[in-house]
């Protein structure tokens, strides 16, 4: 378990663990990584031909062309060897890699032979928990990887990449010192109360110093809040009457036909996803069916799946004929019963090509009683700029450069330090509280660690390694 490699960092040093690192299939160049005190021994053992010549010898970061030979002395594969020295690897340890040709059955032979020789099977993440725990990485750099690999956009891999360059990290352990510096203030405050060279509670320093830390965590939380938002994305979902051109702006917003689109009421029987990027935020989009009275029980089932997918969503865009709808929010109530708040529902009027001038003025005189309408034309393409713009401002989107890739964790560990500095304000000015104001203090330290690593959980040290590649 990566855990228990993770929490017992000196027994998992004596495994030595392989993997493959690159995709499984054809290609050029196939990776398998080893890392452990065996390692160095097992490239020699692999690389020595059936002649018994004298053993290759491997020099730190120097490729060198060897032939990988199984037990009968016949010929696997052949390829470079690269050698890593402990502790200047990705791990900390011995670290081999195997660049031999990328087909399966050689990779998977040259794998099998090499646990032969006494690598063991790395797990998922394995090497990455390595890394973590002989102090080559923190947690942060190394959710950093897992993230930089699963990027859907050219922003997140660059904030990824900023994240695993330390980053994140580094704005955090600025914090943590800020924090340590204020508890031994107040905790001297504290502990010496008489002593004329020691600040005292009331003497405005510890204030000021407190009120700078909630203004730095501050910014770094809203940077944070746009890393989560470029990584996980917004969860959406397409909602509507039948017609009304849901699976058209879908697939107008795709840029491909994901969607079938005909003029038949209830071709849309089923919920269909697609992940699409605007503007750098990932959207997870939902296509629903209809929602109507209907006696098909296919389009009942679909239906019924659209409700739940428009419960479980964090925006709403319902879509609706502008052309035919005189009172788009009395539309909404009818098909939504109780309306989302203004932060998760998006009205989007569409066949804006098919509207008349009348129409025009009466849609200027609504009240959209404070819900967002964007005007479209799948058919043309028009509004679909705003539609965009719309839905970042919607959901407070606006990364700068210089953003890096959150967590929902790392969001709430800052959520946590925010509400414990709060109550140490409170402490501090309104009872005058010094042991409490340290108190508060001390949670906040334990959160802002959890982030990178200084205070974790066994387990969810595990999840996060778990989700990793293996080879990773």
């Amino acid at each position: 378990m990566v855990d228990h490699l993770v929490e017992n960092s000196v027994e998992s040093a004596l495994t030595t663990i392989a993997a493959i690192a690159t995709p499984i299939g054809r290609g050029g160049v196939g990776v398998i990584r080893l890392s452990g005190r065996a390692a160095y021994d097992i490239a020699q053992a692999l690389t020595k031909s059936p002649t018994g010549e004298k053993l290759h010898t491997f020099c730190p970061r120097q490729a060198r062309f060897c032939r990988f030979y199984a037990d009968d002395g016949s010929v696997i594969d052949e390829g470079l060897v690269l050698y890593f020295a402990a502790p200047h690897s990705f791990t900390g340890e011995d670290v081999i890699e195997l660049q031999g040709h990328g087909g399966v059955v050689l990779q998977q032979q040259l794998l099998l032979r090499v646990f032969a020789l006494g690598a063991t099977q790395a797990a998922a993440g394995e090497f990455s928990a390595r890394a973590f725990a002989n102090d080559k990485l923190d947690l942060v750099q190394a959710e950093a990887i897992a993230d930089a690999i699963d990027a859907t956009s050219v922003a997140a891999a660059k904030s990824a990449m900023r994240s695993l360059t330390g980053e994140f990290s580094s704005r955090i352990n600025d914090l943590l010192h800020q924090l340590i510096h204020l508890r031994l203030h107040v905790e001297a405050a504290i502990d010496f109360p008489d002593e004329e060279d020691v600040d005292f509670l009331a003497d405005g320093q510890i204030a000021e110093q407190l009120a700078t830390l909630q203004t730095q965590l501050n910014a770094v939380l809203a940077s944070s809040q746009q890393g989560q938002l470029l990584r996980d994305g917004v969860a959406a979902v397409i909602a509507g009457r039948p017609n009304a051109g849901k699976s058209s702006l879908l697939n107008r917003l795709a840029g491909q036909e994901r969607a079938i689109v005909t003029d038949v009421a209830g071709t849309t029987r089923d919920t269909l996803q697609e992940t699409v990027i605007i503007d750098g935020l990932k959207l997870n989009l939902t296509d629903t069916a209809g929602l109507r009275d209907t006696t098909d029980h296919v389009e009942q089932i679909g239906i019924v799946r659209a409700q739940n997918a428009i419960a479980q969503a964090d925006i709403v865009l319902l879509v609706y004929d502008i052309s035919q709808t005189a009172d788009p929010l009395a539309l909404a109530h009818e098909l939504l019963g109780e309306l989302p708040s203004s932060k998760r529902l998006l009205l989007i009027g569409n066949k804006a090509d098919l509207l008349h001038a009348d129409q025009h003025a009466a849609l200027e005189a609504y009240d959209w009683q404070g819900y967002a309408h964007v005007t479209v034309s799948c058919v043309t393409g028009s509004g679909l700029e705003q539609l965009n713009q719309t839905l970042c401002a919607m959901v407070g989107f606006h990364p700068v450069e210089g953003t890096w890739l959150a967590r929902a964790r790392h969001l709430d560990a800052l959520r946590r330090v925010q509400t414990a500095l709060v109550e140490a304000d409170t402490q501090l000015h309104t009872f005058h509280a010094g042991e409490l104001v340290a108190e508060s203090l001390r949670q906040a330290q334990q959160y802002l660690g959890e982030i990178t690593g200084e205070f974790s959980a066994d387990d969810l040290l595990g999840q996060i390694f778990g989700s990793f590649c293996i080879g990773k």
